[in-house]
């Protein structure tokens, strides 16, 4: 038996098996960021960019991407989503993204909270690039996460 979970005897990449592990109520939360110019910061906060409202367009972009989670990561299982919540918060730096995710599941669910994050950045990227193409999108991270076999998880900084 390979010792990577995703590959197998003879190294062909696998879909991991989860049929046998029970169904869990799972959760996770993810962080990220999006740091800008003042100007772009400002133009967000007045809503003032010709593409329209970028919180909100990003926050729709993280939940769909959420969703779409399966066809984003190679052998990642598609799971039935019960709630995907982005949270975007304009500061002084630039727009903080936050993305919390849940299902009753044999998997977890922190690599679709990771994609909201991802997806909500890009598209804050994407309706700003025309002001201000110095933008950097980064420290996305998974923040906490329970359920399942590997119990709860917080990161400590």
């Amino acid at each position: 038996m390979s010792r990577f979970s995703h590959l197998d005897d003879k190294g062909r990449l696998r879909m991991v098996d989860v049929s046998s592990k029970p169904v869990t109520r799972r959760r996770a939360r993810a962080r990220g960021q999006v740091r800008a110019s003042a100007e772009t910061i400002a133009r967000i906060r007045g809503n003032r960019l010709a593409k329209g409202n970028v919180l909100e367009a990003a926050r729709l972009a993280g939940i769909m991407a959420a969703k779409n989670t399966g066809q984003w990561i190679p052998l990642c299982h598609p799971l039935p989503l019960n709630h995907v919540q982005l949270e975007l918060t304009v500061t002084e730096a630039g727009v903080e993204i936050e993305a919390t995710t849940l299902a009753e599941g044999r998997t977890g669910v922190e690599m679709e909270a990771l994609v909201a994050v991802s997806a909500a950045a890009l598209t804050v990227y994407d309706m700003c690039k025309a002001v201000d193409r110095t933008m950097e999108i980064g420290n996305i991270r998974l923040m906490e996460k329970s359920g399942g076999r590997s119990g709860h998880f917080v990161r400590s900084s």
